[in-house]
């Protein structure tokens, strides 16, 4: 089955998915044996539950040497990838079979580090890092694709070329870290929003091992990554307050990105992006004629700080090339085709 993947890649996103799907399953069999350890009780929005009351030099140097080792790992074979690999293909290059092998050794590294040691990074970092770090990784996806598909219907903003290209070059740096640092933000539970959360991350850490394939750029597959945020977003809003909760800010605000956004970037047809988006505006009245037509501010929240956001990279990512003297930078230098590979199929 390797073999077949590596010559053709058909399938390679299905059995992505697939073996995420059962690594997730393996999470929550192991969670079964973590039932028995003390936790403090929760302290509200700012608290994360899942550390440890009294945390000792192992459990924490644990959690920190294998987030480094995972870290620098990946980082090295995204170097290497950038300067050694010069061609994208349809199957797996050898470099994506070692970078999912040593995703899949750091996946297992962390289930023995946690049923031994338990504590992950969040006992010495704040929960907002974590959250952070993903938001990051979804505001750069914007800023990266705002001249293929627009910031706002179809509208790009006006961000330099030479600021795209600095961010897709380097981006898969900062995407690994992201991701990597989630992951080992968390000791891997089996609450509901913890499965759920690793299953987005095992995907992302999957897309890090697929660069320079077309694998790694297909649009549908991307879109899904994005879109997934507002299905965690949602269930764990739901899971932690129930229905009467803040899950409308978190579906909305995230599909509220997608229809000014990000379905235009995936070639549905005008008719289509209409209908969507007239099912979200019907949909949100709905909700928010019994939530409350004065709460419906809630659904431009997200939106708001993540538009600002891009702005706000954008001007620190042409702030930090002018300081470094990186004017150089080219939009159509060769390790930039990561993020932009051969349009078939886009």
């Amino acid at each position: 089955m390797l073999n077949e993947m590596r010559r053709s890649g058909r399938g390679v996103l299905v059995w992505s998915v697939v073996a995420s799907a059962l690594l997730t399953g393996l999470v929550w069999l192991l969670g079964q044996r973590l039932h028995g350890v003390a936790l403090l009780p929760d302290q509200g929005a700012s608290w994360y539950y899942w550390k440890l009351p009294d945390p000792t030099f192992w459990s924490r140097a644990s959690a920190w040497v294998g987030y480094a080792a995972h870290q620098l790992v990946s980082w090295g074979l995204i170097y290497y990838a950038q300067t050694r690999i010069r061609r994208y293909t349809t199957g797996l290059h050898r470099m994506n079979v070692i970078a999912l092998a040593a995703n899949a050794g750091f996946i297992g590294l962390h289930a023995l580090q946690t049923q031994v040691f338990y504590d992950g990074l969040a006992q010495d970092v704040s929960i907002f890092s974590s959250q952070g770090s993903v938001v990051l990784l979804l505001v750069a996806v914007l800023l990266m694709e705002n001249r293929r598909r627009g910031l706002v219907l179809t509208w790009s903003a006006p961000i330099s070329a030479q600021v795209v290209a600095f961010a897709r070059r380097y981006h898969g740096y900062l995407f690994s870290w992201a991701a990597i640092y989630t992951f080992w933000y968390h000791p891997m539970e089996s609450s509901s929003g913890h499965l759920i959360g690793f299953f987005y991350m095992f995907l992302l850490l999957v897309q890090s091992s697929l660069m320079f394939t077309t694998s790694h750029t297909n649009r549908w597959w991307t879109l899904t990554l994005e879109l997934l945020v507002a299905v965690h977003g949602t269930l764990v809003a739901v899971m932690n307050s129930g229905p009467d909760g803040m899950w409308p800010m978190f579906f909305f605000g995230f599909v509220a990105i997608f229809v000014l956004t990000q379905m235009h970037g995936v070639g549905l047809s005008a008719r289509t992006r209409w209908w969507i988006g007239g099912a979200f505006v019907v949909s949100a009245l709905a909700v928010y004629s019994w939530r409350g037509l004065g709460k419906i501010d809630e659904v431009v929240r997200i939106p708001l700080i993540e538009y600002l956001l891009v702005g706000v990279l954008a001007l620190l990512i042409w702030l930090g090339v002018r300081l470094a003297g990186a004017g150089k930078v080219s939009p159509t230098s060769s390790p930039t085709r990561e993020a932009s590979p051969p349009r078939r199929g886009a």
